[in-house]
């Protein structure tokens, strides 16, 4: 076996799987907090990176500025969203919201493609371009900086949900409504400012995605369903199961590409988390780190 050509596979999984870990951060919060499997969050991550590249391309702004630019966009969108789509659907049936945000990302991606069309446009080099020597490897300096950016990240929002008010007032609203209102807290902020850091996070993801690659296209959007066996992998309700099952799925599509994609004419790599999914559904319906929910009657 190509010991290099297996590193580099490696490599790239774990790139490409700690911005799926960063997707589904956003699944998980707004899980968390609102109980609701959130469908537009592709969408999310796409959007991001077109923003930021037009604020870069027409209007010439620095690309830090338009980072932040973008994030505030994405906040703002976020919140409006939970107030005008999600807020009204309170009480009614799961499926029912679940459709809401499947309707939510046909608009959000059309409103993209309407804009910015489905050709691949360059994204700004953010990135330098010369590569690390690593043992035998050469790696790209981008994919280092992605995944120092995104471990950071999600560092960030361990802690603030596991130390700050805010965050544990959220952890508390996805245990009880009831108990968080009886607390004092504001279980409608709590949802609305669940549905500001999704959009974010995916945002962010888009935008080291558009940097990786040197491009950005409408199929962006499919990361999405990707993320969903992610997922379901570490489990719903578990922000340390994103982060491990991100990097696992990552790697393990990545492993597939390189090897099975030669032997079935391609295609494996797109169905491997999926097979992924169904093999954990099988064995660990919850998840690897989710918690086992168990209703007495």
């Amino acid at each position: 076996m190509d010991v290099s050509f297996f590193l580099q596979l490696v490599i790239n999984g774990l790139v490409v799987g700690s911005v799926y870990s960063l997707v589904a951060l956003g699944f998980v919060i707004i899980f968390k907090s609102t109980g609701v499997v959130n469908f537009a969050q592709g969408e999310f991550l796409l959007l991001g990176a077109y923003i930021s590249l037009a604020v870069v391309g027409q209007y010439h702004v620095p690309f830090w500025v338009a980072v932040i630019i973008t994030l505030v966009f994405s906040v703002l969108l976020g919140m409006l969203i939970e107030r005008l789509i999600l807020r009204p659907m309170i009480g009614e049936p799961v499926i029912s919201v679940i459709m809401v945000t499947l309707g939510l990302s046909s608009v959000l991606k059309a409103i993209v493609q309407g804009i910015w069309g489905t050709d691949t446009r360059p994204f700004p080099e953010i990135f330098p371009s010369t590569p690390i020597q690593i043992g035998p490897l050469p790696v790209s300096q981008g994919y280092i900086y992605s995944v120092v950016c995104v471990a950071i990240l999600l560092l960030l929002f361990t802690l603030f949900f596991k130390y700050s008010r805010v965050g544990v007032a959220m952890r508390a609203t996805a245990f009880s409504q009831q108990v968080a209102q009886s607390m004092g807290i504001s279980v409608r902020r709590m949802f609305a400012l669940a549905w500001a850091i999704a959009p974010v996070v995916s945002a962010i993801g888009g935008i080291l995605l558009g940097g990786v690659r040197g491009g950005v296209d409408a199929a962006l959007a499919a990361i999405g369903l990707k993320v969903i066996p992610v997922v379901i992998l570490g489990g719903l309700d578990s922000i340390i199961g994103a982060i491990v099952g991100g990097l696992i799925v990552g790697v393990l599509e990545n492993l597939a590409g390189g090897y099975l994609d030669p032997l079935f004419g391609g295609g494996v790599k797109e169905v491997a988390p999926f097979v992924v999914l169904v093999l954990i559904l099988m064995i660990k319906p919850y998840g690897l780190f989710g918690k086992v929910h168990i209703d007495r009657v």
